[in-house]
């Protein structure tokens, strides 16, 4: 796969599972309802997208050595990236308890972060045990801060 791709797959992937996850947990904690949890899947679907694949598209700039055609690559990947993995988390919340569904949710999301993982960690020829623990630790510690964040707003302004 071309560099630019798996830049733009690589960091659409993770900004998706990362983001959508955190968003999901803390709108819970905060509210208990199935509707803001499914708008703000939606909105980082398109609004986040949007705005990874204009930063990516901004930092493969700055490099001053990328050709265009790979600067747009790795913005169109980004961008489908992020939109389709965050989407794929409003199936389980329209088809499941709402409770349920965040652990569904839960297990998807870490699943998706621990495959790309265990990918990178091949290409880099490091222990992919590593890698999985590393970067499922920092997904799970998202996810207990947005929680704990989400339960915060509640008790101080719900």
């Amino acid at each position: 796969m071309r560099t630019a791709l798996k830049i733009g797959f690589s960091f659409g992937l993770t900004s998706g599972v990362i983001t959508t996850l955190g968003l999901m947990v803390g709108l819970h904690a905060g509210t208990h309802s199935m509707p803001a949890v499914l708008g703000g899947i939606l909105t980082i679907a398109v609004a986040d997208a949007m705005s990874d694949a204009l930063g990516i598209h901004v930092a493969e700039e700055s490099k001053n050595h990328g050709n265009t055609h790979d600067i747009w690559a790795s913005t169109v990947a980004t961008f489908a990236a992020k939109f389709v993995i965050a989407g794929t988390f409003a199936v389980p919340v329209l088809f499941l308890p709402l409770d349920l569904a965040l652990v569904v949710s839960l297990l998807w999301g870490l699943s998706l972060l621990a495959v790309l993982s265990y990918a990178l960690a091949l290409a880099q020829r490091v222990p992919p045990w590593k890698v999985i623990s590393e970067h499922v630790l920092i997904g799970l510690s998202v996810v207990a801060m947005t929680h704990y964040l989400g339960e915060w707003v509640r008790a101080t302004f719900g």
